[in-house]
C-alpha cells in the first residue's frame, strides 16, 4: 500500500501552515486573509450567502449539509436578533481536524464567523469550544485580540456599517454539546440537552431567537469561497463535495496525522499517505468518518472521500476522522470501546438511548469477556435495531443511532469474529497469545 501514488496534499485552508507564519494577524494577512470579508462588506448579505450557495460547502461537521441552503432558512423580519453559533466541540473519537484550524490558523475561522454574519444578519457570534481543547482556546481568544485592534470584530468593521462581535465559549467536556441543539443549551447554561425539533435551530435557536449553527471548517470554506469566488471552489474536488478536507488519519498506520487533500482522494490513497498499515501488516478494516460511522472492509477503500461516494460504499465521510485497523485488530474489542464511549456520553434524556446503549455495552463486554452465550450475535443485533435502526425518531439526536450504526456494520462484516468469541468462551487471538 505504501507504494500507492498519492496525489500531492492540497492545502487551501491550511495554507502556509509549518512553511511561514500564518498565526497571527500580520501572517493571515500574508495569504490574503480577510479579503473574503472585505469582499463580503460590499455584497448585500442575500449575495453572500447565494455565493456560498452556489459554491455548494457541505457542512463539513458531519452531515453534508449545504451551508449556504441552511442560512437561508433565517426568516426575514421576525424581528428578533441573530445569532451564530460555530460547533467547535470536536468530540467525535477519531476527529482532531477543527483544532488544525484553532491553533495553526485562528483568522481563518474568525473571518469565516464574520462572512457567515454578515450573510445571516447576526451582530454576535459564539464559538464553542471543547473543553478538552486549552490551546485552541487560548489562541482564539489571543487572535480576536488581534481582530479587535484591527476594527475586524465590533463597531463599524472596516468603516462600514456592519457591527458584529464574536466570543469564545469553552465548553464541560460532554460529547452531547457537539449535537447542536445540545451545544445551544450548554450556551444558554443549562444542561447539554438536546432539544426535540422541529422547531429547528434557524428558526429558534438561542434564547428561542434564529440561530444558525456551523462547523469550524465549513466556516473556514466559506471565508475561502468569499475570498476566492465559487468558481475556484468548484474546481476543486469533487461535484459532491466541492473544495478540500483536512482529513485526520489514527490507528494503525506509520504516520497518523492530519493531511488537506481534495474530496477526490480515496482511503486508500489517505492510508498511504500516514505511511501505511504499520509494521508490514495487511489492513482489517476503516472507519472513514469518526467512530460514529458504519465501518468499512480492508476491499472496500477504493472510494473517493466525499460524502455521496462513501455513502455508496455503506458508511458516511462524516467528520473525516479515518481510524485504520491491522489484522491484528480483535474487532469484538474494538466495538467494545466504542459501546462504552456511547453509554458513557449518552446524558439519558431519551429511554432507548439511556438504557439501549448500555445493553449494548454489556453484550459486547459479556461477548469478548468469555461469557458469550448461543444467540448473544443475534440479540446484539436485535438490541441495536430496537435502540435506532431502520426507523427514525426514537430518539431526540443521534446519539442512539451513533451507537447502532458501528454495531450493525460490525456484526455484519465481521459476525464469524463474533461467534468464535462466543463458541470459544472469550477472545481467540488473546488465549492464543496466552499460551504462545
Amino acid at each position: 500500500m505504501t507504494g500507492l501514488p498519492v496525489p500531492p496534499e492540497h492545502r487551501v485552508l491550511l495554507e502556509g501552515v509549518g512553511v511561514r507564519d500564518v498565526k497571527s494577524l500580520a501572517g493571515y494577512r500574508t495569504r490574503r486573509g480577510y479579503e473574503g470579508l472585505a469582499r463580503a462588506l460590499k455584497m448585500a448579505p442575500a449575495e453572500v450567502t447565494a455565493e456560498v450557495a452556489r459554491a455548494n460547502v457541505r457542512g463539513r461537521g458531519g452531515a453534508g449539509f449545504p451551508a449556504g441552503r441552511k442560512w437561508g432558512f433565517v426568516p426575514k423580519g421576525s424581528g428578533k436578533p441573530v445569532y451564530l453559533a460555530c460547533n467547535a466541540d470536536e468530540s467525535e473519537p477519531g476527529t482532531f481536524k477543527d483544532r488544525q484550524i484553532m491553533e495553526l490558523v485562528p483568522h481563518l475561522l474568525i473571518e469565516g464567523c464574520l462572512v457567515a454574519c454578515r450573510a445571516i444578519g447576526a451582530k454576535v457570534g459564539y464559538i464553542y469550544v471543547r473543553g478538552e481543547y486549552p490551546l485552541s482556546i487560548r489562541v482564539l481568544e489571543e487572535a480576536l485580540e488581534e481582530a479587535r485592534a484591527a476594527n475586524l470584530v465590533g463597531k463599524g468593521i472596516l468603516g462600514s456599517d456592519f457591527d458584529c462581535d464574536l466570543w469564545v465559549h469553552t465548553g464541560a467536556g460532554a460529547y452531547i454539546c457537539g449535537e447542536e441543539t445540545g451545544l445551544l443549551s450548554s450556551l444558554e447554561g443549562g444542561r447539554g440537552y438536546p432539544r426535540i425539533k422541529p422547531p429547528f435551530p434557524a428558526i429558534e435557536g438561542l434564547w428561542r431567537c434564529p440561530t444558525i449553527i456551523n462547523n469550524v471548517e465549513t466556516l473556514a470554506c466559506a471565508a475561502v469561497v468569499l475570498r476566492d469566488g465559487a468558481d475556484a471552489f468548484l474546481k476543486m474536488g469533487t461535484p459532491d463535495t466541492p473544495g478540500t478536507r483536512i482529513y485526520g488519519v489514527s490507528g494503525h498506520v506509520e504516520r497518523p496525522g492530519w493531511f488537506e487533500f481534495e474530496t477526490s482522494v480515496t482511503l486508500r490513497q489517505l492510508i498511504a499517505a500516514a505511511g501505511g498499515v504499520w509494521k508490514g501488516r495487511a489492513l482489517k478494516a476503516v472507519i472513514p468518518g469518526g467512530s460514529s460511522v458504519p465501518v468499512l472492509g480492508a476491499r472496500e477503500i477504493d472510494v473517493a472521500c466525499d460524502f455521496g461516494s462513501v455513502a455508496k460504499a455503506g458508511s458516511l465521510m462524516g467528520s473525516a476522522g479515518v481510524i485504520v485497523m491491522d489484522e491484528t485488530t480483535c474487532m469484538v474489542d474494538a466495538l467494545l470501546n466504542l459501546m462504552e464511549f456511547y453509554h458513557h456520553e449518552s446524558c439519558g434524556q431519551c429511554t432507548p438511548c439511556r438504557e439501549g446503549t448500555g445493553w449494548l455495552a454489556k453484550l459486547v463486554r459479556r461477548i469478548e469477556e468469555g461469557g458469550g452465550r448461543p444467540g448473544d450475535v443475534d440479540l446484539l443485533a436485535s438490541v441495536a435495531e430496537a435502540v435506532g435502526g431502520a426507523a427514525a425518531g426514537k430518539t431526540i439526536c443521534f446519539l442512539a443511532d451513533s451507537a447502532v450504526m458501528p454495531t450493525r456494520s460490525f456484526v455484519q462484516k465481521f459476525r464469524p469474529e463474533f461467534e468464535a468469541h462466543v463458541a470459544g468462551g472469550g477472545c481467540p487471538s488473546r488465549k492464543a497469545a496466552v499460551h504462545a
